[in-house]
């Protein structure tokens, strides 16, 4: 199963990565049990497909250690130079703090050690209060041990537009930053996305199938209540839909968007996805894979044999068009982690 061209982004000089990165989050316990053994097995069938890059982070469990294991199969079985085909993007998210050299060196070590790498092909830096002024210094820090060669890139999660100005103002080179971005939440375009297009920073997006509920098992369902709702992800965006319309709104939603998936033989992920893939500076979307649980290689595949036209975006405004405004309920990009 190859992926076409289109499937690839030159995101850096350094790395080229597929545009659906396989999420981690999964593994982290919030989602049931994962089976390391299966797990393993499952990211060789994903990277075979051509889903060659990962996103994760130092608290997604054993994220990590399941890299640096699959890391080390994929030299046993595919030779070393197999390892340059992988791209492994993690997060420190460590609590506010006063930050100095060593703490964060420590840190990074920890990620270094445990992925089983000399050099984080991207960091990923969260920061869970603003007030706390220390998150210029941790990337200070970590600005330097990018000079020294034990990061590629850094970059940020969750951060709002204001503090990306502020880092960027700092003179610290972010590549990319990760937020939610679906078409149920469309706070990226407000002031992120045009931010992110002057100052030639990617954007990576979670959350793009809102945890799978834009998606056909949801179609012309009754409303889910909290016993069906058996996963993080799930819950977690089951509150957005109730904030951006409610349960009525999201089934025209998913009403519309069945009807472009089966003008292209797709799926309503596959055309969720799509939208999102098209929005500027956005460099990937990130899917979530439950490693020996359940796969979506096959489906994710077509996300990239089909282009979607003005019809269609015009169907998904004009339902985008009724619903309330997150960026006035909510904010910015990753305020809701810091109410």
């Amino acid at each position: 199963m190859n992926l076409p061209a289109s499937s690839r982004l030159q995101f850096t000089p350094d790395l080229n990565i597929c545009r659906t990165l396989n999420g981690m989050w999964q593994v982290s316990g919030a989602h049931g049990r994962i089976d390391p053994k299966a797990a393993i097995q499952s990211m060789f069938k994903y990277f075979d497909a051509g889903f060659t890059t990962w996103d994760l982070a130092d608290h997604y469990g054993p994220a990590e250690d399941f890299i640096g294991e699959f890391r080390r199969q994929l030299i046993a079985t595919r030779g070393k130079e197999a390892l340059s085909n992988i791209q492994a993007f993690t997060k420190w998210v460590p609590r506010p703090a006063r930050m100095t050299r060593e703490l964060v060196e420590e840190n990074i070590n920890i990620s270094l050690r445990r992925m089983g790498v000399e050099s984080l092909d991207l960091m990923q830096f969260h920061w869970w209060e603003y007030r706390d002024k220390n998150y210029l210094d941790a990337l200070k820090y970590m600005a330097e041990l990018q000079a020294e060669g034990k990061i590629k890139h850094l970059a940020l999660t969750n951060f709002d537009t204001e503090h990306l100005q502020i880092i960027t103002e700092a003179g610290i080179k972010i590549v990319s930053n990760q937020v939610q971005f679906s078409l149920v939440d469309r706070r990226p375009e407000v002031n992120m996305i045009p931010f992110c297009q002057q100052h030639d920073i990617k954007l990576f997006t979670y959350g793009t199938v809102c945890g799978g509920l834009l998606s056909e098992k949801y179609l012309g369902k009754q409303e889910p209540r909290g016993f069906d709702l058996t996963t993080a992800s799930l819950r977690k965006y089951k509150n957005m839909i109730d904030g951006w319309g409610g349960w009525r709104l999201f089934q025209e939603l998913l009403s519309t968007l069945k009807e472009i998936a089966d003008k292209y033989s797709v799926t309503i992920p596959n055309v969720a996805v799509r939208y999102i893939l098209d929005q500027p500076t956005v460099a990937g979307v990130i899917v979530g894979a439950r490693l020996g649980v359940s796969e979506h290689i096959e489906d994710n595949t077509k996300v990239f044999n089909f282009t979607l036209d003005a019809e269609d975006l015009n169907q998904i405004n004009a339902v985008s068009s009724k619903s309330r405004d997150l960026y006035q309920l909510i904010g910015d990009c990753g305020d809701e982690y810091r109410r």
